[in-house]
């Protein structure tokens, strides 16, 4: 805008001619054409690291479905070092597109399910007497965040074999510094339901598909 306001003065002025005019013009235009998607880049990278700013060095992000560290932020690139230790460059102009997760920007805990089925000829007081051992075993133990409290619900019939469960459940950190503990947390957990489950003597059957062979003549 500042370069259309002097043109036009200078002509106005006498100064500027019409074929100087038209020289200037076509630089102008050949400039644009040449540059115009670099400055857009630059211009874009800008704005998300200093007006977005999604992460900070050091910040644990998913992006893509990829957990990565952010170990280098730069004007027009970002670098992320993998779980593998594999480093990752970013253009912030791309990066400016896509969905990203913080963990460290985060809530103090991660919400988390388990979804699992059970025998469709389960009692229904066996079912609610599973329901509170799962429920008093993840209340007492410290991996889990009690606020909201772990619950168990009945989600849906599975098929015409089985009932479906979910638990809800929030881990009692944001998994900024260790990201295998959530892992291992629920590692711990299904192996813990395994255990309350054969207590509870609770099974689940597959229905048996009767095969029958026909020889042709």
């Amino acid at each position: 805008m500042f370069v259309v306001i002097i043109i036009v003065r200078l002509l106005m002025m006498g100064i500027l001619k019409t074929r100087a005019l038209l020289l200037i013009c076509s630089q102008l235009v050949l400039a644009a054409f040449m540059f115009g998607s670099s400055l857009r880049t630059v211009f874009e990278a800008i704005i998300f690291v200093f007006v977005i700013h999604p992460f900070d060095v050091s910040d644990r992000c998913v992006i893509d479905g990829v957990q990565m560290v952010v170990e280098e932020m730069n004007l027009l690139t970002t670098v992320f070092e993998r779980y593998d230790n594999e480093k990752i460059y970013y253009p912030n102009s791309v990066l400016a597109t896509k969905p990203i997760t913080n963990f460290y920007r985060s809530e103090k805990f991660i919400g988390d399910t388990s979804e699992f089925a059970i025998d469709v000829s389960t009692p229904a007081a066996l079912i609610r007497n599973l329901q509170q051992k799962i429920e008093s075993h993840m209340k007492e133990s410290k991996d889990w965040n009690h606020k909201p409290e772990p619950s168990v619900f009945v989600k849906d019939f599975d098929d015409a074999n089985g009932i479906k469960m979910i638990i809800y459940f929030a881990h009692a950190e944001n998994f900024q510094r260790y990201v295998d503990i959530r892992n291992k947390q629920r590692s711990e957990l299904i192996l813990e339901l395994k255990e309350i489950m054969e207590q509870l003597e609770i099974k689940y059957h597959i229905v048996s598909v009767r095969v029958i062979e026909k020889k042709l003549a």
